[in-house]
């Protein structure tokens, strides 16, 4: 069977540009951090996490995508976080037990991996159902 065949996944061009300056602004939050350039690196949090809503937004209506752009703005909250509780001191903070300030990173990072989790346990079976029926 010819790749030519497949189902295609096309963007609009002006949604690519976005998603182009999107991992610009996620480079120089990350390298800030990297650099610990505290007013640089929370200025980029900002642009880095909207963007990231916009394309999720833009992407519900496909489900694969909407999990995978959810996950991602969920893995740069946990990240932006963890770069904040490096900034300001409080990472190594005992809050409870062992877990620390940064260990609250934790949740978001969680909480994308449970949405991609639900997407291929569950949503992506139901997907692949329904175009088994559309093919037959």
């Amino acid at each position: 069977m010819s790749h030519f065949n497949e189902p295609q996944y096309v963007i609009p061009a002006r949604y690519r540009k976005m998603e182009n300056m999107h991992i610009i602004f996620w480079l120089l939050k990350d390298v800030s951090w990297c650099m610990i350039w505290k007013e640089l690196g929370l200025i980029m949090i900002l642009p880095t996490l909207i963007i990231s809503i916009i394309i999720a937004w833009r992407t519900r209506d496909l489900k694969s995508e909407l999990a995978h752009n959810l996950a991602i703005t969920f893995w740069i909250s946990a990240n932006s976080y963890w770069m904040i509780s490096e900034f300001f001191g409080f990472d190594e903070v005992l809050i409870w037990h062992q877990f620390t300030g940064k260990h609250l990173a934790i949740l978001p990072f969680a909480i994308g991996v449970l949405t991609l989790a639900y997407y291929y346990l569950f949503q992506r079976q139901k997907e692949e159902k329904q175009a088994q029926v559309v093919t037959l």
